[in-house]
């Protein structure tokens, strides 16, 4: 990509970046809605769970459940062939 071209397409992040900033201001965060009622807060412990240790757990059991559950054919897996390397070595 030439210089000319880079330029433009900083030019375009940085201004689109901008006008997001500028659109989105959290002044309009102050001002509450009608019905609105907010709960008490999470706790960092809570926070934590919910955010990080729930998702790894869900990854876990979906990754274990898909392991387990292969029934694929070993002669269906892709397999590395050895490097001829190797082969002299054993050799």
């Amino acid at each position: 990509m030439d210089k000319k071209n880079a330029l433009r397409a900083g030019a375009l992040a940085a201004g689109t970046t901008l006008m997001m900033l500028l659109m989105t201001s959290p002044a309009l965060a102050l001002t509450r809605d009608d019905g609105d009622d907010p709960g008490s807060g999470l706790s960092v412990i809570d926070t934590l769970g919910l955010f990080v240790a729930a998702p790894l757990v869900i990854f876990g059991v979906i990754a274990g459940l898909v392991m387990v559950l292969d029934k694929s054919h070993a002669d269906h897996r892709v397999s590395v062939p050895k490097s001829k390397a190797k082969a002299k070595a054993n050799a």
